[in-house]
């Protein structure tokens, strides 16, 4: 479902709105009853209630920011240097003045690593902690019966019903590199669990939700007529009946209707609420305030929030192939270091950093040694993801690279240990399974949860 774009709420309709948020909703409700396994895993540690996910599509690299190299070679060590952080012995780049000063907050994983070597393959190893049944591909096209669930999905079908707020959202955009980037679906667990997407910049001076507004005229019992009349049509549907043999969907079109009208989902989109001190520290850009709005909706209690950063096709991205050095001086670090340590000090000073897990993570790093064009290369073999919040243990670095950052030395990690991390920390086992639309099943995770809590 997605609000601001094309297939938005707005283009929809209400018959859109009947056939997929109600549907999302009863799914929801019954997910604890669902065949995904039920065992539940905490490592003795209060679940956490939200998690945001700061996805930077392109490949970061991990050693002109987590992981520098200053005594490697230049053609290794490149050309920015290290500077000291709030954690002791841990040094970043000194394109990120801020973010060393809530490194105490932060866990660094240095040595993740997978074999997807291209972009979309890759996406899904960041976004759903798998390797794709296609293998290393360029150009993975989407197979809805068979593509992997991304993690705000798989809560989604997991864990009960818990408040009124959509449980997964994504913004500002959907990534494309061609085709659909995967990883950004619910794959295999059907419409029902897709996220709700936010498709308009709430950076725009008129940066609104229309689509959560009733229309100029319209009462609230012109809305509950029309809600009845689509139960009418919907009714005749066959989609329907087999959801009224299942036992029925009133109660989850009303939820529909509340979450459309609810003052409290349109307070969280109200970005203009915010001082103008706390735009400006997040900075006034779409990345800035995309990851302000993840911050209000959290707070409002949304389970789970995805913000891209950087366009999909065209330069304005993190794969920097030419002109590495100058690209992250001048455009890409300086909105993150902003948005990224705002958003942690504005969790702490809210009371919120310990249930909310924040994970910065590109799909694969750079090449160790910078290329004729003083650009680096994608590497998936050894790359870095930052994660605070949600115990956290701040200032932990966990796994180390080699002398130039091209492999994991020690304690290597990869994605689906990360996947391991995020849903052990809801409170979830791993080693639960979910199951396609044949039957077959998957573990919720491959990999085991990473030891930085």
């Amino acid at each position: 479902m997605q609000i601001g774009g094309l297939g938005a709420l707005g283009a929809m309709g209400l018959n859109g709105l009947g056939l997929n948020l109600p549907t999302l909703l009863a799914a929801e409700a019954s997910a604890a009853t669902e065949s995904a396994g039920g065992k539940k895993t905490g490592g003795g540690r209060t679940p956490i209630k939200s998690c945001i996910l700061l996805f930077y599509y392109g490949g970061p690299s991990h050693l002109d920011t987590w992981d520098m190299k200053p005594n490697a070679p230049r053609e290794v060590r490149g050309e920015f240097q290290p500077i000291a952080t709030t954690a002791p012995g841990v040094m970043v780049c000194d394109q990120m003045p801020r973010m060393a000063r809530v490194m105490d907050r932060v866990a660094v994983i240095r040595g993740m690593h997978h074999p997807m070597t291209n972009h979309n393959a890759a996406a899904v190893e960041a976004l759903c902690g798998r390797t794709p049944l296609k293998g290393d591909l360029e150009l993975l096209a989407n197979d809805p019966l068979a593509d992997f669930p991304c993690y705000g999905s798989a809560l989604s079908h997991l864990m009960p019903d818990r408040s009124a707020m959509p449980p997964h959202i994504a913004l500002p955009h959907i990534m494309y590199n061609v085709v659909m980037l995967p990883g950004q679906t619910a794959g295999f667990l059907g419409s029902k669990h897709e996220p709700l997407r936010i498709l308009r910049d709430p950076n725009a001076a008129e940066f609104r939700v229309p689509e959560l507004e009733l229309p100029a005229g319209l009462t609230m019992a012109d809305l509950e007529g029309r809600e009845s009349l689509l139960k009418i049509v919907n009714a005749q549907s066959a989609v329907a009946e087999s959801q009224a043999a299942a036992g029925g969907l009133d109660p989850y079109y009303q939820r529909a209707f509340n979450i459309l009208h609810s003052p409290e989902v349109r307070r969280s989109l109200d970005i203009g609420q915010e001082d103008a001190r706390t735009r400006d520290r997040y900075g006034r850009n779409t990345h800035g305030q995309s990851v302000l709005l993840a911050r209000r909706l959290v707070e409002s209690g949304v389970r789970f929030v995805t913000v891209f950063d950087k366009v999909h096709n065209g330069l304005d991205n993190w794969d920097t192939h030419v002109n590495n050095f100058g690209r992250l001086k001048d455009t890409l670090l300086p909105p993150t270091d902003m948005a990224m340590s705002a958003l942690i000090e504005d969790l702490t000073d809210r009371g919120l950093l310990d249930s909310t897990l924040v994970i910065a993570i590109g799909e694969f790093g750079r090449t160790p040694r910078v290329n004729k064009e003083g650009g680096r290369d994608h590497w998936p073999y050894c790359f870095s993801v930052c994660m605070a919040g949600g115990g956290v243990r701040g200032g932990a670095v966990y796994g180390a690279s080699d002398k130039i950052g091209g492999r994991p030395d020690s304690n290597g990690s990869t994605p689906g240990d990360l996947a391991a991390t995020i849903f052990a920390r809801f409170g979830l086992d791993p080693a639960a399974e979910i199951r396609d639309p044949t039957g077959r099943p998957f573990h919720l995770a491959t990999g085991t949860p990473l030891p930085i809590f």
